[in-house]
């Protein structure tokens, strides 16, 4: 909820009166770090926060996922809240609606899932007739993959087994189904416990460090940046929602259209893979590609539902949501690529759907502190 700017947190007249500086700083008097002792030691924290991240993953892809959550649902705690309503009953409304739309729409496509994953095994040999063009190429990466592969392999290990037979697949299969399973479940109930206590006591962070903080103008600097991202990221989430909804109606009509079936299946997974910038598109045409060559006859038929998306993405990733997008966002293309690699690396999936909220928070919070003004400049378009 944003804080007032001016509300009297222990200050004077003559407080406010030294306030008289913009926050945004000119790119003439960005400051540059000249001390190498602060560029070394900033250069260890950083390292220290990504080795504890990395290594803590299971608790803070979590809670950063519930704080982007919080940020979406944002508008919907305040509506609420305007009508009165107590902030631990809207947030255990609003994680009711939004978690019980997840579970309604999982049901939705869980049987036209199954009967997908049913098909697959019998349309693999349509498949490869059909990519029969493609038999040599493949072929020729196979051999040098497994050239590659022998050549590494020669010499077995230490303490390795020459002629150890292999793990049985079905175990190892089985192995990580189970063990991804739990790690979801455990993921998903952590993100809904750290979701319902933000939305419901979240503001009570911002009221404590503003008591603490020990000038009026790194009080209202605190105020200011928050309620920046949350006006800021709160924008990017429900545009990016809102257009990520229309991509799936509008593919959803079109895979119905072209004799795909079950659209509620192939409109959720346009919706939901459009999240992932770059990985998320390419992952959603490879897929529409391989449904129609696996049940349309007609070639030109087949292809037409990955035509038609990567048309529709075309258009909504190209045109529409970067003109909706520009007057909050003009994030540099080479780092937002370089943030979506790394953090996917890091976390992977995850990493790749919270890489354009985390790039866009950063740069938030450098555009308003003076030290850091010119990193913010720098992730700049």
């Amino acid at each position: 909820m944003p804080v007032d700017k001016d509300a009297a947190f222990g200050a004077t007249p003559a407080d406010q009166g030294k306030e008289s500086a913009p926050l945004s700083v000119a790119i003439d008097e960005m400051p540059l770090p000249s001390d190498p002792k602060v560029i070394f030691l900033g250069g260890l924290f950083i390292l220290a926060t990504l080795a504890a991240a990395y290594v803590a993953s299971e608790i803070i892809v979590p809670l950063i996922f519930a704080i982007i959550l919080r940020l979406m649902l944002q508008p919907a705690m305040r509506f609420l809240t305007l009508l009165r309503v107590p902030q631990t009953l809207a947030a255990l409304l609003l994680i009711i609606a939004l978690f019980g739309a997840i579970t309604g729409l999982g049901a939705a496509i869980s049987r036209p899932a199954r009967t997908w994953a049913a098909k697959l095994p019998e349309g693999v040999p349509r498949l490869q007739e059909r990519l029969s063009f493609m038999r040599a190429p493949v072929a020729l990466v196979q051999k040098f993959q497994k050239q590659v592969e022998d050549f590494g392999s020669s010499t077995p290990a230490a303490g390795e087994l020459p002629n150890a037979p292999p793990a049985a697949p079905g175990a190892s299969l089985l192995t990580q189904l189970l063990t991804g399973t739990r790690n979801f479940a455990s993921a998903f109930f952590t993100t809904v416990l750290f979701l319902y206590f933000l939305l419901a006591y979240g503001d009570t962070f911002l009221l404590r460090l503003v008591e603490i903080l020990p000038r009026f103008a790194a009080k209202r600097q605190a105020v200011d940046i928050t309620n920046q991202i949350q006006s800021d990221i709160s924008a990017y989430l429900v545009i990016i929602t809102l257009m990520n909804a229309a991509l799936g109606a509008t593919m959803a009509l079109a895979t119905w259209m072209a004799g795909l079936g079950d659209p509620i299946l192939w409109g959720t997974v346009a919706f939901l893979l459009n999240y992932v910038p770059i990985l998320g598109p390419a992952l959603a045409f490879s897929i529409f590609l391989l449904a129609g060559l696996l049940t349309v006859e007609p070639l030109w038929q087949a292809l037409l539902p990955a035509g038609l998306y990567l048309g529709l993405h075309v258009i909504e990733g190209e045109t529409l949501t970067p003109s909706l997008l520009a007057r909050r966002f003009t994030l540099n293309p080479v780092l937002v690529i370089v943030a979506l690699v790394f953090w996917y690396w890091m976390w992977g999936i995850p990493g790749a759907i919270l890489a354009m909220p985390m790039l866009a928070i950063a740069k938030i919070i450098c555009d308003r502190i003076r030290p850091l003004a010119a990193f913010g400049h720098f992730l700049e378009r």
